[in-house]
């Protein structure tokens, strides 16, 4: 990779900063002075420092958001704050990007990463990842819905969504609930329960695959994955 883009995307500056930097003679690969921003360089094999300090290269970031209402889950709007913008300077380096869409007034657990790979692992409707939902009904959910939902019911436009697990936590005019499903159709937790003629009044992702929510984080707030909670997303196990 090319040393300019490393060394911006390590938060050393704009790619104009950086070529300053370079300028200054205080770039080194090994014992070797760099200062042409086009020198390539295997920040896998080879031993950058600025300044004399060592750069620690990562290529990819890992982040859980506990995302707020009213932010979209994008990486750019004209209108809207997204979960981009939540992001410090030096996280939105890495060029990061939501994994799948929380809808703009759905809360809790948001991933974003710049690991493809990994965000089509989550994503693949192969994969069957499940995702899961805690969530405030108007009306009062029944047995008969669980039954229903079990199956897969019939969305709007005629999809026949795959079998959901519900549970009712609580039963009653407003009722609460945990849901698991599978896929991620526009809208689809509102909708199955639409089908079965209830409303979804608030609704927050509690888990993605084996992997919570931290309850810590406050709405707005993220932090970095472990290494074994990345390990447990890439085994896709509890």
């Amino acid at each position: 990779m090319r040393i300019d883009k490393l060394l911006a995307n390590m938060g050393h500056g704009t790619r104009k900063e950086v070529k300053q930097l370079l300028k200054t003679g205080n770039v080194r690969i090994e014992d070797t002075v760099v200062k042409d921003p086009k020198t390539q360089v295997n920040p896998d094999t080879q031993v950058v420092t600025v300044h004399g300090e060592v750069v620690e290269y990562r290529e990819f970031i890992y982040l859980m958001m506990n995302k707020p209402q009213g932010v979209i889950s994008a990486t750019e709007d004209h209108q809207d704050e997204t979960v981009i913008d939540l992001l410090e300077q030096e996280d939105q380096l890495f060029e990061p990007f939501p994994v799948g869409r929380l809808d703009k007034d759905t809360e809790g657990l948001l991933l974003i990463t710049n690991d493809g790979q990994l965000s089509h692992q989550l994503l693949s409707p192969k994969k069957h990842v499940p995702k899961t939902y805690f969530a405030h009904i108007r009306g009062e959910v029944t047995d008969e819905d669980v039954k229903a939902f079990a199956q897969g019911v019939e969305l709007d436009d005629g999809y026949m969504t795959k079998p959901g697990k519900l549970t009712i936590i609580k039963a009653g005019e407003t009722s609460q609930i945990e849901l698991i499903i599978t896929e991620g159709k526009f809208h689809q937790v509102k909708r199955m329960f639409e089908a079965v003629g209830k409303k979804v009044t608030y609704l927050k992702r509690i888990k993605m695959g084996p992997l919570p929510l931290d309850e810590t984080l406050e709405l707005g707030e993220y932090r970095e994955l472990t290494e074994e909670e990345v390990e447990l997303l890439r085994l896709g196990r509890e």
